[in-house]
């Protein structure tokens, strides 16, 4: 048996204060563009966003971790698709014990991604990616940069990607407080199995949110939904492979008086392996 699994939004806990709705967008396919203003009188942040805003580069890609020849990767890609990408937009890297205490990892910065070198093997650990400002200009075409910075620019956003690996059996989560967009197990993930269901918890800036799509096998089905979070900010996702799973979810969020933005994208994963491997 393993330590009991404990998070840091416990059941009978009260909840964070909610958020406020707001305007979002939700595409299925990415060609087809739905809006809609969410006016809610829910506690909670009525989001309801999945999928890439635009059909493009700029937030296509999501975000994840990977164990491979021992070493922990960051992965920058859609589905089965692994991409070259700048290893210093990697922003933050934070890995924990057991217990729920800090390890110092060094984020090793390679030609073409990023490495994750903790002090020892954790339990737990969690990633960011600052994917900067991207505006499109007159051509239609993405650029690096601020609207303030390209002529007759239009559609403008600010990209961040998230994820969180558990590794151990019973680990104790941390409160998460770096990452803007976080899927939390309310459960310890390695003892669901799979074809079982795993209820989770998301935060968006540390609030529950409600109408989030949730992408059960982000790697093998990448737009196919499986569970929607309820006006807690929770769901039951079907845990699909007995190996790596990645769960994940991605949401737009408009931005107020910005000369050079005037929305933030948001991509989060959680990971984890569905079963135990025995020599």
């Amino acid at each position: 048996m393993g330590r009991a699994w404990r998070t840091a939004q416990r059941y009978g806990q009260p909840d964070p204060q909610p958020l406020t709705p707001m305007t979002t967008r939700f595409n299925t396919p990415r060609s087809q563009q739905q809006g809609r203003i969410m006016l809610s009188n829910k506690p909670f942040l009525a989001l309801g966003l999945l999928g890439a805003l635009f059909a493009s580069h700029v937030d296509a890609h999501g975000l994840w971790t990977e164990q491979r020849r021992g070493n922990i990767e960051v992965v920058y890609g859609h589905g089965a698709e692994d991409s070259a990408f700048k290893a210093q937009k990697v922003s933050g890297a934070w890995a924990y014990d057991l217990q729920g205490k800090m390890i110092p990892v060094t984020v090793q910065r390679l030609d073409d991604h990023a490495r994750l070198v903790p002090l020892k093997p954790p339990a737990v650990m969690s990633v960011a990616l600052d994917n900067g400002m991207w505006t499109r200009d007159a051509e239609k075409k993405w650029i690096n940069e601020g609207r303030s910075k390209v002529p007759n620019g239009t559609d403008s956003i600010h990209t961040f990607k998230y994820s969180v690996a558990i590794y151990a059996e019973g680990a104790h989560l941390p409160a998460f407080n770096k990452l803007n967009f976080v899927i939390v197990p309310q459960t310890d993930p390695l003892k669901v199995g799979a074809g079982k269901p795993l209820p989770v918890r998301v935060l968006v800036d540390g609030k529950p949110a409600a109408g989030i799509k949730l992408i059960g096998d982000y790697r093998s089905a990448p737009d196919v939904v499986s569970a929607e979070t309820d006006a807690q900010g929770l769901a039951s996702v079907i845990v699909r492979n007995e190996g790596l799973n990645i769960i994940a979810a991605e949401v737009t969020l408009p931005v107020k008086d910005n000369a050079d933005i005037a929305e933030r994208g948001l991509f989060t994963s959680l990971t984890f392996v569905g079963e135990a491997h025995h020599e």
